[in-house]
């Protein structure tokens, strides 16, 4: 049961040094040089509108990698833990 949550940890810990490779600037000159090999140019709001979409595609891939690592932890942890009338009243 450890060897998996450590497997995961460890791909997890793989995955974050790989993301940190490149440095805000650089990843802001990557972004750039895509929105401008999409044609738009630069100072114009298409331009801004294009750099935002790809910083919130990043952020959304990050939010559902992060939302899988937990479900695949929960899982490892004998199934997702399940609270049934919690709230409720007992007389």
């Amino acid at each position: 049961m450890r060897i998996p949550i450590l497997l995961t940890l460890l791909a997890t810990i793989a995955g974050l040094s790989a993301c940190q490779t490149m440095t805000p600037e650089e990843r802001r000159a990557a972004d750039e040089q895509k929105c401008l090999s999409y044609g738009f140019r630069r100072g114009t709001d298409a331009f801004a509108t294009c750099l935002q979409r790809i910083d919130l595609d990043r952020r959304a891939e990050s939010r559902a990698q992060s939302a899988e690592m937990m479900n695949r932890m929960a899982w490892d942890l004998n199934g997702p833990y399940i609270y049934r009338d919690r709230w409720r009243y007992r007389h």
